[in-house]
């Protein structure tokens, strides 16, 4: 679902909705990158999107779900953060241009610290060490990765190892690394993991203490200068020639809001001044765009202009309608240039309602659409009570039954049945009693015997 609209869209569905004029669309921020998205983590609204679904190579950010897999088997007790690892030969073999921790074979690392190696300068060694350490073979790992992508939704996603070395079946789009970065970021140790500028790794067998450096330019200046960002709090780096400089970001700002940032297929410069990192330069000034244009707005609610409806009443005879209202709120995180104005409303509510009626009872809903993105549903509830007429309803009982066919057919046989008794009784019956009177009159005299027996 796309939020922002860009300038002709906005005018198109102003002049539809409104004859005033329209007013001033929010400008474009026109990434330097192949592919963006700007998502409120908040309320999982995105608020921009350029090419977020279209499937791309995300390099490093891979490690995003590698931690997630890893963190996940460790909230399910397959192993733990203090686990020691040792790590194989076949884990650190690694070709010759990958970023390492310059973890060595035969070293013992625990779990946490092989985490911080693989999310701060972005190691590959550490993740193949994790990836035997939780699925026995990394091929059984990226299996997991594969299948936790799916249970995240990420659609168009599907990985061929953990680390992010480029594989032309190893691909994603900027939408589906904002929802495993927002999973991942749930996890309170991926989320002090990633905001971390820097980590001391424990000495182990091999090595001596020594301090690791996060790789994202947003929160250190080790591998490149001048793009801290004071809201960043996160979250991975990426880069292979195939796919260009990526960064998955997220920043908090004074308000407390977190928005995510993705941003893959930039390229670097060179200039009289070194080289220019765009990876972090628009990651941050997207970032700063949003948290200044977009804000949080309440769409829909009972105070909305316009947004109460008449309901015809009937049975009742203190009013021949009900006011209808929403009940709730929608909100929704919107751009500056938001005018309510341009909202459509559409309702759903009866021809009539029968009382009686009591206040909040549900009516109908409402429905609310703005710039074409639907943004919720309330329910449209009576605003006030009103009393049934028993007058009114009896009549209205007595009309309901007398349209139902078998009442009809009960009538009309009960008539039917009353004139045929009246018919018995006025033609029928008198004469049978006349016929009774005339045979016990005269049927002696007629002839046949008598039956007296007394004296004559």
């Amino acid at each position: 679902m796309k939020k922002y609209r860009f300038l002709s869209l906005l005018l198109a569905g102003f002049m539809a909705l409104t004859l005033v004029a329209p007013a001033l669309a929010l400008e474009d921020p026109q990434p330097q990158a192949k592919a963006v998205i700007i998502v409120d983590g908040d309320n999982r609204e995105v608020l921009y999107d350029f090419h977020a679904h279209e499937r791309r190579y995300p390099a490093s950010i891979t490690k995003i779900m590698t931690s997630l897999v890893v963190l996940d088997a460790v909230d399910a007790g397959e192993i733990s953060l203090d686990t020691v690892v040792t790590a194989s030969a076949q884990a650190v073999d690694l070709p010759w241009n990958s970023s390492t921790a310059e973890i060595k074979a035969g070293e013992e690392l625990t779990v946490l610290s092989l985490l911080y190696c693989d999310l701060l300068p972005s190691g590959n060694d550490a993740c193949n060490i994790l990836a035997e350490a939780v699925g026995g073979t990394q091929a059984e790992f990226v299996a997991r990765m594969n299948a936790r992508a799916q249970q995240l939704g990420m659609e168009d996603t599907h990985f061929a190892n953990p680390h992010g070395l480029h594989d032309p079946e190893h691909y994603t789009t900027a939408y589906d690394i904002f929802l495993m970065a927002e999973a991942a970021m749930k996890n309170d140790t991926f989320r002090t993991i990633v905001r971390s500028p820097s980590y001391v790794l424990p000495a182990t067998n091999l090595q001596p203490e020594r301090t690791i450096y996060s790789s994202n330019g947003l929160l250190s200046s080790f591998y490149a200068i001048g793009y801290n960002y004071g809201k960043a709090i996160g979250i991975k780096t990426g880069y292979t020639g195939e796919a260009g400089r990526c960064l998955a970001s997220a920043a908090v700002d004074e308000l407390g809001r977190t928005f995510y940032c993705v941003v893959l297929g930039t390229e670097d410069t060179v200039d009289e001044n070194g080289r220019h990192y765009w990876s972090f330069s628009e990651s941050k000034r997207l970032l700063e765009w949003a948290f200044q244009n977009f804000h949080r707005v309440t769409l829909l609610d009972q105070d909305t202009e316009n947004v109460t409806r008449e309901v015809p009443v009937t049975l009742s005879d203190e009013g021949d309608y009900v006011l209808a209202q929403p009940t709730g709120e929608i909100q929704a995180t919107m751009p500056s240039d938001y005018d309510p104005k341009l909202s459509e409303l559409t309702f759903d509510l009866p021809d009539s309602v029968e009382a009686p009626i009591s206040a909040g009872q549900k009516l109908g809903t409402i429905t609310i659409k703005y710039d074409g993105v639907e943004y919720g549903t309330l329910d449209m509830v009576a605003a006030y009570d009103v009393e049934r007429s028993e007058f009114l309803y009896t009549i209205h009982r007595a009309e309901y039954y007398w349209s139902q066919w078998w009442v009809k057919a009960a009538v009309i046989a009960g008539a039917v049945l009353i004139l045929l008794l009246v018919l018995y009784i006025a033609l029928i019956r008198p004469r049978q009693r006349r016929a009774r009177r005339y045979s016990y009159s005269g049927g002696g005299r007629r002839g046949g015997s008598s039956n007296y027996r007394g004296r004559r």
